[in-house]
């Protein structure tokens, strides 16, 4: 049997179709990477079935809705699946915890269980957004709809450093999301941010909502109001675009045959293009 080299803490009642999506995706990441093991965090009933060598059931009777305000959820369900999940990595247990479930209960749950890393005042959740010169990490994405402009400076940061371990970018560019490139564009908290981050290494300036996608930056950075609503249009966009080119090769007999010759550009195509290319989002910034 080949050497674990990580163990992953999954929840098993996360997302809409959890349980047994959740564990079908268990089992193919299993079957993918040999040198994997995870805990498999759920009702007893649920997880215990799937016991194997290298998935290991973790009981938690309890689970989050996500119509559940998340912090007071999290405080009031100490046996859930997501607090057990959280524990397990503060413990040592376990190297990383995934969830489809709630974003806020999550967030919630590894702040209050992990802690977070000094310096840092607020984890950001990150999008890996694919783009046409590349992917590009966009911050925040929906766990702090409100910040200040400190809090943007630190995102700034992780979002760079994300960037630079995770996809192998050498010196990562950085840019402010605002209505406008000159300094002076935008509302208070971007002006002040962008006083903040001046002369940071890396920073190039404001960046429009254009050039996320066009990826003129390597880490673009926001609140997350704005970046959840930015991610959730480029995700729509991105899956009407599809639909429209299978809908418009699909007409004639013509563009069928025409669609046959360009099939494998198209799919080249698609594979840059497709958000769900990067899986889920990663929360930066927790002890964890």
């Amino acid at each position: 049997m080949p050497e674990i080299t990580a163990t992953v803490a999954v929840d098993a009642m996360g997302g809409d179709h959890a349980p047994s999506v959740v564990i079908e995706g268990v089992a193919a990441a299993l079957a993918d990477d040999q040198s994997l093991a995870v805990l498999l965090v759920g009702p007893d009933e649920i997880v215990s079935p799937h016991a194997t060598e290298r998935c290991r059931p973790v009981p938690a009777s309890e689970v989050i809705a996500m119509d559940e305000h998340p912090a007071s959820a999290v405080r009031q369900k100490k046996d859930s699946s997501i607090v057990i999940g959280c524990k397990a990595v503060r413990d040592g247990r376990a190297d990383a915890f995934f969830s489809a479930g709630s974003t806020g209960a999550c967030m919630a749950a590894a702040t209050l269980g992990m802690g977070r890393i000094p310096g840092v005042s607020r984890p950001a959740i990150a999008a890996v957004i694919p783009g046409a010169a590349g992917p590009t990490v966009l911050l925040d994405v929906g766990a702090n709809a409100d910040v200040k402009a400190d809090m943007l400076v630190q995102f700034a940061l992780m979002g760079r450093a994300y960037s630079r371990t995770v996809l192998g970018v050498a010196e990562p560019r950085v840019g402010l999301l605002n209505i406008g490139e000159e300094e002076t564009k935008g509302s208070l908290l971007a002006q002040e941010a962008h006083a903040l981050m001046r002369g940071m290494p890396g920073f190039v300036g404001n960046v429009e909502g254009r050039d996320v996608p066009a990826g003129t930056v390597d880490v673009v950075v926001t609140d997350g109001f704005t970046g959840n609503v930015t991610l959730k249009v480029l995700e729509g966009l991105s899956k009407v675009l599809f639909s429209e080119i299978r809908a418009a090769v699909s007409e004639t007999a013509v563009s069928r045959l025409a669609a046959l010759a360009i099939a494998p550009s198209l799919r080249r195509l698609k594979g840059r293009l497709d958000p769900d290319a990067y899986g889920g989002a990663p929360l930066l910034g927790v002890n964890g």
